[in-house]
């Protein structure tokens, strides 16, 4: 069955492809969206358990993204400022270390004014002549935040990284109140009052384009548009889940100055605050966010100022292996047995109010096949090159193609989505105005 009533074929329902659609649905276009999954959201993946949202996915607001800011203030959505106080555990036990971690990144801090050429983070290590001593918890850093191989990722998109966080107080993290879904609702909502549609559960296998004509091939028929804004995840375009025909070689060969990021994350949901009521260390009850660089997963963190008896364990990057494979079941076992470990309580004590532990695979979810993207020594440009259209036909979008320096994130794929729909509105001045 074919469907020609469209102007614009968006792929892919998550952050990039949502904006991007509302947009252009809000410049007058014929939006279709096209999804693989029976929900939308991409890497945004919300379950409520009770009264708390937990994030399987993105969690956190980094900064003061203004374009993220404004989408959630138009939903009307409520946030809140994470906060507390930071702990480490090590041969010394469990201990209050807030402010301890700042020495640590000294030689990431540096990389601010690194002019090259690049290398890799493990390579510029070397190369500054920074001791072994110093190294684990940079390191683990770079590999936790970014999701990255430290061995691969490019010193030069680090600083970039760095300056950018710093302009928009990226030190500084939100989450909202209620779940990250509620926005990625809001822009389907708009997107369906302008006239919008979006097709879920239809997974495309192939897209058959020349200039001014795309075909969107799926199980059941095909799609056809005149442009097409194509949103899939960095690691379904570098696994080939979907063929391209012709293949559009400018973007393919791009590709390969970026990675796509491993991570592993589970969010364990207790009867109660345990760890508040503990009268060693003091300060428990306010504690944030929490570190035990030998142990798996290394960083963990709270729902501090909140109040939700929940604790989430992380690990990115080569580390993020060691859980590969780990059912929540399994996973929320050995969570219990380190947590006890590092509080200093019996196993079966932490057990016993362990409720349920919720998690997800990205690395083994098809429609995903990893966390998040990290720019790879050599491909600062990377990101330029995919942005650019493929004959006024295809438009790439998705975090993997931001030039701001906020790979992975939330509002990189805004802007992305954003700047994706202006390419294909461009010489319609209206439609312009309002994307921008």
């Amino acid at each position: 069955m074919s469907d020609s009533g469209n102007e614009v074929l968006v792929i892919g329902a998550g952050m990039a492809g949502l904006t991007a659609a509302r947009a252009l649905a809000e410049a007058g276009r014929s939006v279709l969206v096209i999804e693989a999954q029976g929900r939308i959201g991409g890497r945004i993946l919300t379950r409520r358990v009770g009264d708390d949202a937990i994030e399987l996915g993105a969690e956190f607001i980094h900064g003061r993204p203004p374009e993220l800011w404004a989408l959630i203030a138009e939903a009307g959505l409520e946030t809140y400022e994470r906060g507390g106080t930071q702990f480490c555990f090590d041969d010394d036990g469990l201990r209050d270390c807030s402010g301890e971690m700042e020495d640590s990144f000294a030689p990431l801090e540096a990389l601010e004014t690194f002019a090259g050429p690049d290398m890799s983070f493990a390579a510029y290590l070397d190369r500054e002549q920074v001791p072994e001593e110093r190294r684990g918890r940079v390191v683990g850093y770079v590999e936790g935040f970014n999701a990255a191989d430290h061995r691969e990722i490019s010193a030069l998109s680090l600083g970039v990284q760095q300056k950018a966080e710093e302009e928009s107080e990226g030190d500084r993290v939100w989450r909202l109140r209620g779940g990250y879904d509620q926005l990625t609702e809001y822009l389907a909502q708009r997107i369906r009052e302008r006239g919008g549609r979006i097709a879920l559960e239809t997974p495309v296998q192939e897209i058959r384009w020349k200039a001014g004509r795309v075909e969107a091939i799926h199980a059941g028929g095909n799609f056809v548009a005149s442009q097409a804004v194509v949103t899939l995840p960095l690691g379904v375009l570098q696994g080939g889940r979907v063929k391209f025909s012709p293949q559009p070689e400018t973007v393919f060969a791009a590709m390969d100055g970026l990675r796509m990021g491993q991570a592993r994350r589970f969010t364990l949901v207790f009867r109660e605050r345990f760890w508040a009521k503990l009268p060693q260390p003091a300060g428990l009850s306010g504690m944030g966010f929490f570190f035990s660089f030998a142990a798996m997963p290394p960083v963990w963190w709270t729902p501090h100022p909140e109040t939700a008896a929940t604790i989430t364990g992380w690990v990115g990057g080569p580390r993020s292996a060691a859980l590969d494979g780990m059912g929540a079941e399994e996973l929320g076992s050995e969570a219990c047995s380190t947590l006890a470990r590092i509080f200093g309580i019996k196993t079966e004590a932490v057990a016993a109010m362990l409720l349920e532990c919720c998690t997800h695979d990205w690395r083994h979810d098809p429609f995903a096949l990893g966390a998040y993207s990290y720019v790879a020594a050599g491909g600062l440009e990377t990101s330029h090159r995919m942005q650019e259209p493929v004959e006024r036909t295809l438009f790439f979008a998705g975090e993997h193609t931001d030039v701001t320096g906020h790979w992975g994130t939330v509002h990189a794929a805004m802007r992305s989505g954003l700047r994706a729909a202006a390419q294909v509105l461009e010489g319609d001045s209206g439609g312009l105005a309002m994307v921008k």
